[in-house]
């Protein structure tokens, strides 16, 4: 999956919570966030407010995808919360390995983008 398939898939599938993402997919979103965040806040605070807005959803659903491509519950995303520790073991979770196969979430599947 390529940058452009990535964002085109999250926001597609933005409200879909229960297949898997893989990490391309994932990372991709996550630079997309970062870049458009950080030349939005360079042009107005307000638009950069407004992205944030607009691509939490979709950036929840695909935190929850990923954890499932782990074979984690989405609920693990609530351990955020828990200071330091939290962040730490979800970025350690996000840069692994998804299962192969068919997990309790499906199958690995390639995102087709219409």
């Amino acid at each position: 999956m390529n940058f452009f398939d990535a964002i085109k898939a999250g926001f597609v599938g933005y409200v879909d919570f229960h297949s898997r993402a893989s990490r391309p997919e994932y990372w991709y979103w996550v630079l997309f966030g970062i870049i458009a965040g950080a030349v939005l806040g360079a042009i107005d605070v307000r638009l950069q407010v407004a992205f944030s807005l607009a691509t939490l959803l979709p950036g929840l659903s695909l935190s929850v995808r990923r954890l499932h491509d782990i074979g984690r519950s989405g609920w693990w995303l609530l351990i955020a919360f828990a200071p330091l520790i939290g962040i730490v073991l979800l970025l350690i979770w996000a840069c692994k390995r998804g299962e192969d196969g068919v997990n309790e979430y499906g199958p690995p599947r390639v995102r087709l983008v219409v």
